[in-house]
This record gives C-alpha cells, structure tokens and sequence, in this order.
C-alpha cells in the first residue's frame, strides 16, 4: 500500500467526522461539473488567455445550470494551462496535470478547515497562473500526517498567520481570491491533499507533468473523500 492509499483509507474511515469545505447543502444546492480537458471546445485560447473572459464563461455556465458551484479537475488532464509560462518546462513536456480538486463560485466564498489542523506554511505565489495567496495545513489521524493545501486565496487570509498555529474544525480561516490575488484565474478554491511536503513551505505541485501519473497517484489523496458530495 502507497502513502496515499493509506491517507485515503482512513479518509474513508473518518469521512462522516469531516466538517464542511465550503458552505454547501447536498439536498439544496447544486454542483456543476466543469470539463477543462481538450474535450471542452469552449476554451478557446482568446477566452482562456484573458481572465475577465475566463470568469465571465464560468459564470455563465454557473448561472445557466442553476449551480452554486462548479467543482472537477482531480487528476484531469487539462489544457487551460497553455495559458501561463508558468507551467512549461525547460526539458520539453508541460505541465498539464491538475493534481487538486477546484471548486468554483464566487469571490471571498468563505474556506472551513474540514479538522483540527496546523499551519505548515503560507506565500504569496503571485506569477501569472500560479496558487496567489496559499495556505497549507497539517493533520494527523491515527497517528498519520497528512497535508491540504487551499490556492487562489485573498492576500488578507495571510495577515497574522505563523508556522504552527492552531485553526479548529469548523473555523473559517480563509476565502476565494479576486484575480488580482489569486493568480489571476476566475474565482475558485484549488483544494489538494498531501503525503508528504517535501521540503517545501508555502507551495507545492498542484499541475505535473501528465508522465508522472502513477508517481502522482502514490502521493496525492483524493480530496473528494474530504467533500463527500457524492
């Protein structure tokens, strides 16, 4: 069994513990699936490229379903990333796949920790296409540390925060970032799930090259297990 396989067995085993993400009823609300794969031939450079078209698209298809939020891209292979040089790569493959979970919604959504967590780390990763504001927190069940990273924040969530605080269950410590502050992407949370941080503070992977699949997989729960919106 992988590192990420054992996360996500105990993910199964706590699910019903699990506070909210985001402020969402199952019975009441709905979710839209948005496809950012080459099979959705809406993205078409010009819209992807300019942000205020970028959310102006997402809201439509928001609006036109009737849906609180649009929610997808766990391991999905996606070509909006074309959009930023941020994701290219010197030795020849891009960087094309989506490693997180995205919901999509409005800007300053408000962001719960799903459990009893730390502050790892937090930056402001502002390159174009990039996390922007980024918090990452620290869990543990069973006596197995885990991770959750929550990207396209507002630069406010940041003020105050240190390496070791504490944020309880239930707390909203966070929101949906404007454009501005985000990364420069339509309003959404980039919700992803660790084994391990690898030396790293305030930043992780969340898009890899679609080749490393299988190493990806090995490292990176599902962080649907988290929503339960299934």
């Amino acid at each position: 069994m992988n590192a990420a396989e054992n996360i996500n067995n105990l993910l199964r085993k706590h699910a019903s513990t699990f506070a909210k993400v985001v402020d969402f009823s199952p019975k009441n609300d709905r979710l839209l699936a948005l496809d950012f794969t080459a099979a959705n031939t809406d993205l078409i450079p010009e819209m992807i490229e300019d942000t205020q078209k970028f959310s102006a698209y997402i809201n439509q298809q928001l609006a036109s379903a009737k849906a609180k939020y649009g929610i997808g891209g766990y391991f999905e292979h996606r070509t909006v990333y074309a959009r930023s040089e941020h994701f290219n790569s010197a030795e020849g493959e891009p960087r094309r796949l989506h490693l997180g979970l995205d919901i999509w919604g409005a800007a300053h959504t408000p962001v719960y920790a799903f459990m009893d967590a730390k502050v790892h780390s937090f930056a402001f990763n502002n390159n174009f296409g990039d996390y922007g504001a980024t918090i990452i927190l620290e869990h543990e069940l069973e006596g197995s540390r885990f991770f959750s990273l929550y990207g396209h924040l507002s630069l406010k969530n940041l003020e105050g925060l240190t390496s070791g605080k504490r944020i309880f269950k239930g707390e909203a410590f966070c929101d949906f970032g404007i454009a501005e502050e985000n990364g420069f992407w339509p309003p959404h949370l980039h919700f992803q799930l660790m084994c391990e941080m690898d030396g790293m503070f305030g930043d992780y992977p969340g898009v890899a090259k679609f080749s490393e699949l299988e190493l990806w997989k090995s490292k990176i729960p599902n962080p649907n297990l988290i929503l339960n919106w299934d």
